[in-house]
């Protein structure tokens, strides 16, 4: 069965982007620089990418502007805005938890959490995070967008795996069951 997976970098002191939006500082220290982590096998696991419209957006407009970076994901885009959806992105304002719900009996492969931090936190407070796969940038922000906001309940989690590559820590957990 597939599992919804929230993998994401965040700033050592828990943003994922400045205040303005800008994610410039995401990277290591340069020790590794051609060291691409566990990206590559991480996207590897994915069919489906859940974020919302910011996040969409900065992606489009400026990461990657040349065209879609998940041409063999199929993308579901959370916003309100009537948008003309095409072969590998759906926009939709489908409750979040019903999508996901939906989505993980279908099966297939896993389903990516991928941002932004309103997106998360309200599949985390549906609690439908299986996996938490989180990159430790090595920057102190001081402020910025926070990866977690606050939340109603505790959520007891299982520690799998740490990695190191380029001045960059990935912390991997799992919901305890």
């Amino acid at each position: 069965m597939s599992e919804v997976v929230l993998y994401i970098a965040m700033s050592l002191d828990g943003y994922i982007a400045e205040s303005n939006g800008n994610i410039s500082w995401l990277g290591g220290d340069g020790s590794e620089p051609d060291n691409q982590g566990s990206y590559p096998e991480f996207i590897e696991t994915v069919d489906t990418i859940i974020l919302g419209y910011t996040t969409y957006h900065q992606l489009v407009t400026e990461l990657a502007p040349e065209g879609w970076v998940y041409p063999d994901k199929k993308t579901y885009v959370m916003t309100h805005q009537k948008l003309q959806n095409c072969p590998e992105i759906s926009f939709t304002d489908e409750n979040l938890a019903e999508l996901i719900r939906r989505l993980k009996a279908e099966g297939g492969q896993n389903i990516w959490i991928c941002g932004g931090s309103a997106i998360i936190n309200q599949v985390l407070a549906a609690d439908l995070i299986d996996r938490f796969c989180i990159t430790v940038i090595p920057i102190l922000l001081g402020d910025g967008i926070r990866l977690f906001t606050k939340q109603e309940d505790q959520r007891l989690l299982k520690f799998v795996s740490t990695r190191t590559y380029n001045g960059m820590t990935d912390l991997v957990f799992e919901k305890r069951k």
